[in-house]
C-alpha cells in the first residue's frame, strides 16, 4: 500500500530539527515508559539517519553515553556523548568495536534495524525477528542485570514465539505501536526491561 512520505510528522520533524519521523515514535515510547536515564550507556542499533540517537543523547545527557551501529555512513552528531560506528551489526568484527567504544556494560540496547525489504511479508516479516534475536544475542554479552532492550520487528505468525524467547531472558515484555507509526506499517516495538543473566547452567537468574 502506497503512503505518504511527506506526512504530518515528517513535516515536524523537519520544523523541529529531528533526521526522522521516527524520533516521535522513540519519545512517544520514552514518555510512557521511561526506557532511558540521565547517565546511561545506550547501543541504538540500525541508527541511521540519527533521529533516534538525537533523542538517546538527549535523554541520558552529557554524563552518558551512546554508541550508534549501522550499515549506511551517518553524519556526525553535534554532541559529545555520540560515538558512531559504521558496518553490519552480523559481523562479529563489529562487536568487538562496539565493546572498545562502550565505557562499561550497557544500560539499554535499542534497535530500529529492518530488513531489506522482499515485498515478500512472511519473509520480511521472518528477518526482522531474526535482527531482533541478533540484538537480543548482543544483550547477552553487553546488557547490564536489569537491563532493558526495546527492539522493532514485522507482526506475524513468528511474534508470538519471539516474545516467549525474550521472556526467557527478562523479566517482562510489552507490544508497543507508537502512534507516529504509520498506519499501514505493521511494525512492533517489542520493549523487554528486567534483563536477567544467564546462570552457569545456562538458565536466566
Amino acid at each position: 500500500m502506497a503512503y505518504e512520505r511527506k506526512d504530518s510528522y515528517w513535516r515536524m520533524a523537519k520544523k523541529e530539527g529531528y533526521r526522522s519521523r521516527a524520533a516521535y515514535k522513540l519519545t512517544e515510547i520514552q514518555k510512557r515508559f521511561r526506557v532511558f536515564r540521565r547517565g546511561q550507556r545506550v547501543l541504538d542499533l540500525g541508527c541511521a539517519p540519527g533521529g533516534w540517537l538525537q533523542v538517546i543523547s538527549f535523554e541520558i545527557g552529557p554524563a552518558g553515553d551512546v554508541v550508534g551501529v549501522d550499515r549506511l555512513p551517518v553524519d556526525p552528531l553535534p554532541a559529545s556523548n555520540v560515538v558512531l560506528i559504521q558496518g553490519d551489526v552480523l559481523d562479529p568484527s563489529v562487536h568487538a568495536r562496539i565493546r572498545e567504544a562502550m565505557k562499561g556494560v550497557l544500560d539499554v540496547v535499542t534497535s530500529d534495524m529492518a530488513p531489506d525489504l522482499s515485498g515478500v511479508s512472511f519473509q520480511d516479516h521472518h528477518r526482522s525477528c531474526e535482527l531482533v534475536r541478533q540484538a537480543l544475542s548482543l544483550c547477552r554479552t553487553l546488557l547490564a542485570p536489569g537491563g532493558v532492550l526495546l527492539a522493532k520487528a514485522f507482526d506475524g505468525e513468528e511474534l508470538s514465539a519471539l516474545q516467549k524467547e525474550l521472556e526467557g531472558s527478562f523479566k517482562q515484555v510489552r507490544r508497543v505501536i507508537p502512534r507516529a507509526s504509520r498506519k499501514a506499517s505493521s511494525e512492533v516495538y517489542l520493549l523487554s526491561s528486567g534483563f536477567r543473566t544467564a546462570t552457569k547452567g545456562g538458565l536466566a537468574k
